[in-house]
């Protein structure tokens, strides 16, 4: 793979699921560099509309340009929580035929050692997804507790050795402070006594810190808790997760809205009353062998799709 190109994941199965509309609204939540944006404008007749927001600078020059030559698009730096207001803000709430969320980082991000997403090459450690906002990830490794380090680290990173890798942090900073990302792997990788085959010692440790200082699954919580009011009736909802806590959201979030109000065995209720928001639609979809031999970083995405009731 080329540096700094991105490959979408899940193209024509993302777009299956969205079931397009030509004349539709359709909402991309991460823009990256538009591989999905384009594949969805290129199924949307003149009437359609896309709006597009990421968080990440870089991502909304990217969506900027494609919008300059395409009237149907319109880009907005947004987190996942300022959706149902940047609907509200269009009066798109209850209106919008397909919601796309491709969680997680996007190649350019983790090929580009300057973000300090990566420990493949020694730069400073960063993480942030958008760099001009917010707490760097050594910033916060400077002043966390011991505790807080490894509850983030077994609880985000799901990493056996937290409480080891977490005392190590707090020692080696006593001595001088973390800043980059060769210093973090060298320490994770000294700290840890044993090793998974064919993953660095560190890849636990960096996605749970990126998730932390990006606040990831507050995002996306908040980002779903407005999904319903967003769609318009008939409208889909299509999330590409890429790991385990963040489809174990999803799923949790669009079987509980397609059960409807959690009602105790036995008590007599009409189907309407149960409130049911969404249908869910066909089963979990993961890449091909194909794709993932084209694209490694597609090898552990999972794709959910939900349809929204009248």
């Amino acid at each position: 793979m080329a540096s700094h190109e991105h490959v979408p994941v899940l193209l024509e199965e993302s777009m299956q699921a969205l079931a397009i509309s030509t004349h539709g609204r359709y909402l991309d939540g991460t823009f990256g560099r538009g591989g999905h944006a384009r594949a969805l404008l290129a199924r949307l007749g003149p009437a359609g509309r896309l709006l597009a927001v990421d968080r990440d600078p870089e991502a909304l020059a990217a969506g900027q340009a494609l919008a300059a030559s395409d009237p149907r698009l319109e880009v907005e730096q947004v987190r996942y929580s300022q959706l149902p207001a940047l609907a509200r803000a269009r009066g798109w709430t209850g209106r919008i035929d397909g919601l796309l969320l491709d969680l997680g980082v996007s190649s350019p991000q983790l090929d580009q050692p300057a973000r300090g997403f990566s420990f493949h090459a020694d730069a400073p450690l960063d993480m942030r997804m958008d760099p001009s906002s917010g707490q760097s990830a050594a910033d916060w490794l400077a002043s966390a507790s011991e505790q807080a380090i490894a509850s983030v680290l077994k609880e985000l990173g799901e990493e056996r050795f937290a409480r080891r890798i977490a005392r190590a942090i707090v020692a080696a900073r006593q001595q001088q402070p973390l800043t980059t990302t060769g210093q973090l792997a060298a320490l994770i990788e000294r700290a840890v006594p044993t090793r998974e085959p064919g993953k660095h010692p560190a890849t636990r440790s960096f996605q749970a810190i990126r998730i932390q200082i990006n606040g990831e699954l507050d995002e996306l919580r908040s980002a779903l808790a407005g999904v319903c009011d967003l769609l318009a009736s008939g409208g889909r909802l299509v999330v590409i997760s890429f790991h385990s806590l963040e489809d174990r959201l999803v799923k949790r979030f669009i079987r509980d809205e397609a059960q409807g109000a959690n009602i105790p065995k036995g008590v007599p209720v009409r189907d309407a009353e149960l409130c049911r928001r969404l249908r869910i639609i066909g089963s979990p979809v993961r890449p091909s062998a194909a794709e993932i031999e084209r694209n490694p970083r597609a090898r552990s995405a999972v794709l959910r799709a939900a349809e929204r009731l009248p």
